[in-house]
């Protein structure tokens, strides 16, 4: 039964939600909760209970079987650590530090010892626990560390009794059991798809493993060491727990926003539960984790993208029923419960913030006169480590409560089932409402640039809400971006959906991007190993029904990419092959954007001698990257500016076509990763170019990268890709229904492009280990700091930053109308 009936028949309301007002994203002051809290994407959180912090994205947690201590790994960007909590009287007893980890987490049957995975490393670590306190440490080594082997363990459990601990793994996709005793592989077994959790069956006679991008269950003879069999389930499963009998498994499903539950004597999926707030097939809650209360009655179920748990009656075997709804915080990643409580990780705390202290070289003095950074203590404000977890401590709700509960999460929700068919959006306006209707645009071209915050590009715009103190790349670097803001729309509300380039340009593609993609990025970009695949180069971080190529495809629309999940004539999507072209280049910091542009021009004039321009275009144009000060590169300067003369000769040379009357141009950064912002870490440029924008405009509205998605699509005739850009609000307010025809003239470099980095000192000697023949694999921390140190000098001080406050201007009535937890 889906969830959205039973909350209809307990006559919840139902808005719309976000409103077409000047909204900002929200922040508590001290991370504790608030009524609601608005996020950058447009959704809101309204966390109920009591919380601790956590550390840098908590993926598990472990409940020990005394039922005294509470385990959590953390494995975020940033520093990665192991915890131990009292679950109890809800407090933090211990933390260590772990060099690399990833989700594995298991207490031995004694209480004493903590194994958790260690990530690129390898291995599994042993933690000795005496006196609520870490103690020894042990390792358990499936291989070499990283490269030179990879393997990646994940999920683990322990047969306590025959000393036997098994592992899976999501690199080389690999059963390993070791023997405890001695520390050595005893088996391993191909499971042929990336693997997430593995779970021992009550008498240990069987494990279970969910295959996550096989979209199955494994089953696996701990007696005769082999896979007895498969179980399908729906779009990657990830976690899974089963009844104290042995019965029955229940299976997180992210990509369908699903629970399997399988009978495990038949091996067959009984039932499917939707976790979804509404009925639909739409991807975006992303169902992650799961837990049974101690009755094994209800059955509760995160869903990370929808920041709730679903809550399901599970007492009667195939015919669960819906009760309701709890807020949790932001990207809830695991649940537990211990007795009445319910135990939630939230995987990026409570709020989205602003990081005036970005990643910039920022150092005040300390009362002993020494330079240090921003405080002393605190760390730069990068957004990949940015967002810390929570750990919420919820009563369990009694049917009321739920009720309240079940309000609340439809109230910080955007999206619902009718806006799959019908935007927001006014009569007239190029931009349909509807999936299908006529607009007078038929050409879309759809630029993506490189992690630039408003403020390091617009920040010196009086007409915007900028921090002129954070701007490096002003209007002298930067004149077509400038030009295009005030010629046409200036946009200083706009948020990207994503945090980096791994999730972004995922985000900027399909309006979602999967459990694999969020939770495996931070490995990468903390320096822990692995390898960049989120544009196309691994299946498993594929959305189910793919990016909006594959969805022109399915309907009939002719696209092309130039640049953007290719290069050098190769696509990295089945979708694009003969979608390409075939000259234009893919990553590389080398050739210069403007040289991207040229080869477009080439191909589009060619395209339009044909009368053969397609109806959607990719182009990626992403120096403004820069390779910071790496000896004999451009500077970062030239680099930026190379960029935006780039992107003005390509609006120049669409204005003054024949078919400038029928186009619209969408420019956005895929993240912001590489800088500051007074307002929020994800506020970022953008720009909507097309005779039917509104002239020489200034608009506040909140928008996000889901909403430049969604006003592409209802432009196109497209249907939404996920809920995110179902619930986004379009860009309607951007567009007139009358054109104005007046051709945009390209604003001429008043900066160096050929300017190279020259300088020999600290910045350049970092800058020659970086790597920049693909996309954030330097270091963005460095990278940012020596972009910065270019631009303002090795030795320059960041001025004190101006703070800005967030002011929700419409509430909605049902504000007031309950109190939290």
């Amino acid at each position: 039964m889906n969830a959205f009936f039973k909350i209809v028949i307990c006559g919840v309301a139902i808005g719309s939600g976000y409103r077409a007002v000047a909204q900002r994203p929200q922040q508590p002051t001290n991370q504790s909760q608030a009524k609601q809290i608005l996020l950058p994407n447009g959704w809101s959180l309204s966390p109920v209970g009591r919380s601790v912090p956590l550390g840098d994205l908590p993926l598990n947690m472990q409940v020990s079987p005394s039922r005294k201590l509470l385990a959590v790994t953390n494995n975020g960007q940033s520093k990665q650590t192991v915890q131990l909590i009292d679950p109890v009287n809800e407090k933090l007893l211990d933390e260590k530090v772990i060099a690399k980890s990833w989700y594995g987490l298991k207490f031995s049957q004694d209480n004493k010892t903590l194994f958790a995975s260690g990530g690129n490393d390898n291995v599994i670590l042993a933690y000795g626990i005496k006196n609520n306190k870490f103690s020894t440490t042990d390792t358990l080594r499936l291989g070499l560390a990283w490269p030179k082997d990879k393997i990646g363990p994940t999920g683990i459990d322990i047969d306590n009794a025959r000393q036997r601990l098994y592992v899976v793994t999501k690199e080389d996709n690999t059963l390993y059991v070791l023997d405890l005793k001695t520390k050595s592989i005893l088996h391993k077994t191909d499971l042929g798809h990336e693997a997430y959790a593995c779970l021992l069956s009550p008498d240990k006679k069987t494990a279970y493993i969910t295959l996550w991008g096989g979209d199955k269950v494994a089953v696996y003879d701990t007696q005769t060491n082999k896979i007895t069999g498969e179980i399908t389930t729906e779009s990657h499963p990830n976690e899974l727990i089963q009844t104290k009998n042995g019965k029955y498994l229940f299976v997180a499903n992210a990509n369908d926003n699903s629970v399997s539950v399988i009978d495990t004597k038949a091996r067959k999926v009984m039932e499917t539960i939707s976790a979804a707030l509404y009925p639909t097939q739409l991807t975006g809650s992303t169902t992650n984790a799961l837990a049974l209360s101690s009755d094994e009655k209800t059955l509760y179920m995160a869903n990370a993208d929808n920041n709730c748990l679903a809550v399901f009656n599970v007492s009667v075997p195939g015919k669960s029923s819906s009760q309701g709804f709890i807020p949790t915080g932001w990207y809830p990643t695991n649940v537990k419960t211990l007795g009445k409580k319910i135990l939630v990780a939230n995987g990026k705390g409570f709020s989205s913030l602003a990081n005036p202290a970005g990643p910039q070289p920022v150092k005040v003095s300390d009362n002993s006169g020494s330079h240090t950074g921003v405080t002393g203590k605190q760390e730069v404000q990068y957004i990949g480590g940015l967002f810390k977890g929570t750990l919420s401590f919820i009563d369990r709700p009694d049917a009321a409560k739920l009720k309240i509960y079940a309000k609340q999460v439809y109230a910080n929700t955007p999206f619902t089932k009718e806006m799959e068919n019908k935007a927001r959006g006014e009569v007239g306006n190029p931009v349909p409402t509807r999936v299908g209707d006529k607009s007078p645009i038929k050409y879309v071209f759809y630029v993506i640039k490189e992690n630039r915050t408003y403020d390091q590009v617009l920040g010196d715009m009086k007409e915007g809400n900028g921090d002129p103190n954070l701007c490096i790349f002003p209007e002298k670097v930067t004149p077509n971006h400038h030009a295009l803001a005030r010629e046409f729309v200036l946009l200083d509300n706009f948020y990207v959906d994503a945090e980096v380039s791994a999730d972004g340009h995922n985000w900027s593609m399909a309006a979602y991007a999967t459990d694999y993609t969020e939770k495996t990025w931070p490995t990468s970009y903390g320096g822990r190993g692995g390898t960049y695949d989120y544009e196309g180069s691994r299946k498993i971080a594929y959305p189910k029904k793919g990016y909006i190529w594959d969805y022109c495809q399915r309907a009939g629309i002719n696209y092309r990419s130039y640049g953007e999940f290719s290069g050098d004539g190769k696509a990295t999507l089945k979708s694009l092959e003969g979608h390409i072209s075939k000259k234009s280049p893919g990553f590389n910091m080398d050739i210069k954007d403007i040289e991207r542009v040229r080869i477009w021009k080439q191909d589009f004039d060619s395209l339009l001698a044909q009368n053969a321009v397609p109806q959607f275009s990719t182009i990626r144009l992403g120096n403004d990257h820069t390779s910071g000060q790496k000896k004999g590169k451009f500077t970062p300067i030239a680099a930026v500016a190379d960029n935006d003369l780039a992107l003005g000769q390509l609006v120049e040379h669409l204005s003054k076509s024949s078919i400038w009357a029928q186009t619209a141009i969408f420019v956005l950064e895929d993240d912001a990763q590489n800088g500051p912002d007074h307002i929020d870490a994800h506020r970022s440029p953008a720009f909507i170019i097309s005779p039917y924008t509104k002239r020489n405009a200034v608009n506040h509205t909140m928008y996000s990268t889901s909403g430049i998605l969604r006003t592409m699509e209802l432009i196109l005739g497209l249907p939404p890709m996920s809920q995110y850009d179902a619930a986004a609000l379009p860009l309607f307010d951007c567009f007139t229904a009358q054109p104005t025809l007046t051709p945009y003239q390209v604003k001429a470099a008043q900066v160096d492009l050929e300017e190279r980095n020259v300088a020999q000192n600290k910045s350049s000697e970092r800058s020659e280990k970086f790597n920049f023949t693909k996309e954030d694999a330097a270091p963005d921390l460095d990278l940012n700091e020596v972009v910065w140190k270019s631009v303002k000098g090795e030795d320059s001080v960041m001025p004190a930053p101006r703070r800005s406050g967030f002011v929700k201007l419409e509430q909605k009535k049902d504000d007031d109308d309950e109190d939290d937890d």
